[in-house]
């Protein structure tokens, strides 16, 4: 979602046209993040003992095994038993003066998250990244795309080179920049987008964020971001869409989409152009949102020759559908998302107040939110979910984002149901699991360095207590709420310990932070 609400390419632009004064306002927007007071590591040699482990790339989990990291990479995977049985110590990795050594038995540990659309703030003023990093950290999130890097390319820059020093507490961040952000003027030309691209590319960009522009424009800017090797994302935008939809735009050499505009539109066969009511304004986000909830029933059938026609074109072109499925899903139950049960003691009063209804915020559009409103909504979620199983099942590239901050979504909580809604898609679990690890590594061009446990590849990981695929509910940092043995009620924790490059952080410890954040801030 973006920081304002969204008029236009040409608007987006201005937004960003005084890149000085930007960075003054954007700095008191999200403040930065503190020198890091939290995590242990990197180690020398660090050996986790007894879990089960699941490898992010399909495989079924196996365990008990021990896992050796040195500094920040794994060496080694060893299968050291069998379940129900006592470990015997013959063919453990040994241990050695100088090494650490956890206890995991029993707990299950999975490939770091990776959260392709995560805005550092970017909604509520004064959102502190600090807040939003640990959020992120505490759901085993361990690599974040920041689609657009709305709070200044310097900002973002500077937040990008601590994470890699680990001087922070905060995911890997991999920047994407608005595209025209930080000109004094929009983007006229095919030759001006161009030197933007290349300029972007030099200030250390991985990638470029679009919502929508001219065909020539757009095209000429894949085309350099191509040149430049910078991976490329989209909004598109209803502006925009119907010059330049998710088909088009993957024709173009566009790698990545987000949310789902332009993919109905591409599917159109009786029409060119959204049905929109003569009294339709982009302007009212009611409107918007509302009619957004009819698009997918305009598109063509399920199973039919277009439907699969541009399926195949898109998987052909390796295109990866980002669908952010988590953000809409007030659309079809306000009043779940707008009083979970996480919002008491982890979401920041300004954010709470970002959330109400009000016509100059963006997402915040509840003016009278209706029963067949929610109803249409919940039919556009069917369908959707049908395309992306669909996409999935004939090797097209679906990843897991969260766009939180906006619509009632709360950082590390939000991803943890992106998960549960892939599931509804008709994912099974361990696909799940590989959107949310190897597929985003893939998307990213990342998967040797992340996304998988496999030796030689970065220790990033998710260690939690109960198996998360029997219930992802288990991974939200407020537990899952259930009946002990005695007839009581109580919560298990959520994720134990989060390691990102060697650090190993606990999980428990960075939620008691941020409730201390949200404490202090309510005060």
């Amino acid at each position: 979602m973006r920081i304002l609400p969204f008029v236009g390419t040409a608007l987006l632009l201005t937004l960003f046209a005084q890149p000085a004064t930007v960075e003054a306002a954007t700095t008191e927007r999200t403040p930065s993040a503190p020198e890091r007071d939290r995590g242990e590591g990197p180690y020398k040699r660090l050996i986790l003992r007894g879990g089960t482990y699941i490898s992010g790339e399909g495989a079924p989990p196996v365990g008990p095994v021990d896992i050796v990291i040195e500094k920040d990479r794994i060496t080694e995977i060893t299968a050291v038993g069998n379940p129900g049985v006592p470990v015997l110590p013959e063919g453990r990795p040994k241990a050695f003066a100088g090494d650490q050594e956890m206890d995991v038995s029993g707990m299950y540990i999975l490939p770091g998250f990776i959260d392709m659309h995560g805005h550092i703030g970017g909604s509520a003023n004064g959102t502190p990244a600090e807040y939003v990093f640990k959020l992120w950290l505490a759901h085993g999130i361990t690599t974040v795309r920041e689609p657009g890097s709305f709070n200044g390319v310097d900002w973002t820059m500077r937040h990008v080179k601590a994470s890699e020093k680990n001087s922070i507490v905060a995911p890997r961040i991999v920047p994407y920049i608005g595209f025209g952000q930080g000109l004094s003027k929009p983007v006229f030309s095919p030759e001006q987008a161009r030197d933007w691209v290349r300029d972007i590319k030099d200030s250390g960009a991985a990638g470029i964020k679009f919502f929508g522009s001219t065909p020539a424009i757009i095209s000429a800017a894949l085309d350099e971001a191509k040149k430049q090797q910078l991976g490329t994302m989209m909004h598109h935008a209803q502006l925009n869409v119907m010059g330049t939809n998710a088909l088009d735009s993957a024709r173009m050499g566009l790698t990545s989409m987000e949310h789902w505009y332009g993919l109905p539109e591409a599917l159109f066969t009786g029409q060119v152009i959204q049905n929109y009511p003569a009294n339709y304004n982009y302007q009212n986000e009611q409107d918007r949102f509302a009619n957004a909830g009819h698009l997918w029933k305009q598109a063509a059938a399920p199973g039919s020759e277009k439907w699969n026609a541009v399926r195949d074109e898109l998987i052909k072109l390796d295109f990866t559908i980002n669908p952010t499925l988590t953000i809409y899903e007030a659309t079809r139950d306000a009043s779940a998302q707008r009083n979970a049960e996480w919002h008491q003691d982890y979401t920041l009063p300004t954010l709470a107040n970002f959330f109400k209804p009000n016509r100059y915020a963006h997402g915040s559009f509840w003016f009278d939110w209706t029963t067949d409103q929610e109803i249409a909504w919940r039919e556009n979620y069917r369908i959707w979910f049908q395309f992306l199983n669909d996409y999935k099942n004939h090797g097209g590239r679906v990843t897991a984002g969260s766009d939180a901050g906006y619509i009632y979504k709360i950082y590390g909580f939000a991803y943890i149901q992106e998960l549960e809604l892939l599931r509804e898609a008709g994912f099974n679990p361990l696909e799940v699991i590989q959107v949310a690890t190897l597929n985003g590594a893939e998307a990213l061009g990342m998967e040797k360095d992340i996304g998988s446990l496999v030796p030689g590849k970065k220790a990033d990981m998710v260690i939690v207590a109960e198996n998360p695929l029997a219930n992802f509910k288990v991974l939200y940092g407020t537990g899952h709420y259930r009946l002990n043995a005695n007839n009581e009620p109580e919560r298990s924790k959520g994720v134990r310990y989060t390691i990102k490059d060697g650090v190993v952080y606990d999980a428990q410890q960075l939620l008691q932070d941020v409730r201390a954040i949200v404490q202090q801030a309510k005060q």
